[in-house]
């Protein structure tokens, strides 16, 4: 929707130029300019000697994000700004490995050919690749660690006001399903001492994951167990998929869930977190990140009708919502 008192072109325009932005914030994030300046002002030379760049072009880049908001200009020195704070490393609310991974070849080149899979209804990573984007991060370590990072980012404040809303009485055991360094599992351990964890993900993320729990103090009720979700998932009365089901088709989802359902001790419960479509034409972030999907993987984002679809093929059903103060909301599920 153009904005009251903005013309349809000078809208139109701003969103055909949305990628500059997202190279500007991938250039600074990159550059670590938010950690420079976090602790003091600082002149031209000085950013440009700490970045390593030349001065002139450091100049057309804060000049950029001056006009963006990210920095401040104030008597001849470069001021840090609160936009600019979510960029500064191994902070609480970074966003830092989120703007490299969105400006990296792996998301960057795979959305050059968005109209390809448009029409072909499917990602079209392979052309942009060379392969899926999960055999791409393989090759690519650094990458990969960075888009596990800002998972990490993401999930940080919404993991502990997810284990606040977690009714857990009566359970005994949480798997965290593709949870990857366990963060998640750790703000839900937190929050319901009497629980015990498994994090359950490929063998690869075990050294990250078992540190990790060590670092949290939780490396006595948390262990983790390597494989693959399409293969088994350990037993357990609460499985937690948090940003799972949005990665697959649905005949993915579905063999995902059923080795939920089997694993599941009387009384269990699935609970996905994802961040559900509205109404057609709904504000939200929800429609575009379907298409990121769509851009980037074989995945999808759903409705609520389209989650008790999956859940009823896989021997459950739908039991609730619960919102959070994020987009993400979780979904709970029983056995049918």
């Amino acid at each position: 929707m153009t904005a009251p008192g903005m013309p349809p072109q000078a809208r139109m325009m701003q969103m055909i130029t949305g990628y500059w932005v997202t190279q500007v914030v991938h250039a600074v994030a990159d550059l670590k300019i938010a950690d420079h300046l976090a602790e003091s002002a600082l002149t031209l030379e000085e950013i440009a000697a700490l970045t390593e760049v030349d001065a002139d072009t450091m100049l057309r880049l804060l000049r950029a994000c001056a006009s963006q908001g990210l920095v401040a200009y104030d008597n001849g020195r470069f001021v840090s700004t609160p936009l600019l704070e979510t960029l500064r490393e191994g902070v609480p609310g970074s966003f830092r490995d989120i703007a490299i991974v969105h400006g990296s070849p792996g998301h960057w080149l795979s959305w050059g050919r968005f109209p390809d899979a448009v029409r072909a209804g499917e990602p079209q990573t392979k052309a942009a690749l060379g392969s899926d984007i999960w055999t791409y991060f393989q090759s690519q370590p650094q990458e990969w660690e960075r888009f596990s990072n800002s998972m990490t980012e993401l999930t940080d404040g919404l993991s502990r006001e997810i284990g606040s809303l977690l009714d857990t009485t009566g359970l005994a055991t949480a798997v965290d399903v593709g949870g990857a360094n366990g963060a998640l599992l750790h703000s839900v351990l937190k929050a319901n001492p009497a629980l015990l964890g498994v994090v359950f993900d490929l063998p690869t993320v075990e050294a990250t994951a078992v540190a990790e729990a060590e670092k949290a103090g939780l490396a006595d009720r948390c262990t983790f167990i390597g494989g693959s979700f399409f293969d088994a998932v350990p037993e357990g009365d609460l499985f937690l998929l948090k940003a799972v089901m949005h990665n697959w088709d649905d005949k993915s989802c579905v063999e995902i869930l059923t080795q939920c359902r089997r694993a599941m001790r009387p009384g269990g419960r699935v609970v996905v977190v994802e961040m559900p479509l509205g109404p057609v034409g709904a504000p939200g972030f929800a429609p575009l990140l379907d298409l990121g999907m769509l851009a980037v993987n074989a995945g999808r984002e759903r409705d609520l009708d389209q989650y008790d679809a999956l859940f009823r093929a896989a021997g459950l059903r739908l039991d609730g919502v619960t919102p959070t103060s994020s987009p993400q909301s979780l979904i709970h599920a029983v056995a049918a």
